[in-house]
């Protein structure tokens, strides 16, 4: 059995990825400059790039920090109930990444590195570490 590859393109991707990114930060209810911030975009960027008919192009960093926010995302659903999954990341927190700061601060501070580090995190949360 022959499988057929579809390939997708930069901008199909990317129009995927915002997407998701954008349900998020709904969820999460972040404001604009929360959610530009972790996207690594500028304010004005963002409120673009939330439209379907968004033609720009996303780098690497930015493709990879939006991948790694909708991980966190899915971790939080799974590890939590709805109420502190949607609200735990804007949540301050004493846990030894955050030190009594919002998750979503340290994230938007720390750059990608943060965001990779807050994901491990809750990755090793759901499997038991």
């Amino acid at each position: 059995m022959q499988v057929a590859e579809k390939i997708r393109t930069p901008a199909q991707i990317n129009a995927v990825a915002l997407k998701a990114y954008a349900r998020v930060a709904d969820a999460w209810r972040l404001s604009l400059k929360e959610a530009a911030g972790l996207a690594d975009m500028s304010e004005s960027t963002w409120k673009r790039a939330k439209k379907p008919d968004f033609a720009g192009e996303l780098t690497k960093d930015q493709l990879l920090r939006l991948s790694a926010v909708i991980g966190i995302y899915k971790s939080l659903e799974l590890y939590f109930s709805e109420p502190l999954a949607r609200s735990w990341f804007t949540r301050p927190n004493r846990g030894p990444l955050f030190g009594g700061s919002r998750p979503v601060d340290t994230a938007i501070d720390g750059g990608l590195p943060q965001i990779l580090a807050v994901r491990t995190y809750l990755d090793a949360l759901r499997g038991g570490a």
